[in-house]
């Protein structure tokens, strides 16, 4: 994963359940991953392995912005090839874009 600076104060609130930056970040991951939840930041990984949310290579908005974006899908099983709305309603809500592999 690659962040700028405002994307790295992001992750870094994230990881120590603080609360996140007033400021717009932006990242990428390029490999791609998987996350135990789309709904719950800090969910515990599921027992299925087919349960994960597979994401493939991304670009990620950080910030309050995301609130002022409407009309991205928030579901809980996403449909990672479009753009949506990860951890909606949580204070590290962030719109995930897919790109090319």
């Amino acid at each position: 994963m690659c962040v700028d600076p405002n994307g790295l104060e992001w992750m870094m609130a994230y990881m120590h359940h603080q609360p996140p930056p007033d400021k717009l970040g932006f990242g990428y991951m390029l490999e791609g991953g998987w996350d135990a939840s789309n709904t719950d930041p800090y969910a515990t990984p599921p027992t299925n392995k087919h349960d994960w949310i597979r994401t493939g290579p991304h670009i990620m908005i950080f910030g309050p912005a995301v609130k002022d974006m409407p009309g991205y899908p928030a579901d809980a099983k996403p449909d990672t090839e479009v753009p949506y709305v990860m951890w909606h309603s949580t204070s590290y809500e962030h719109l995930m874009i897919p790109v090319e592999d």
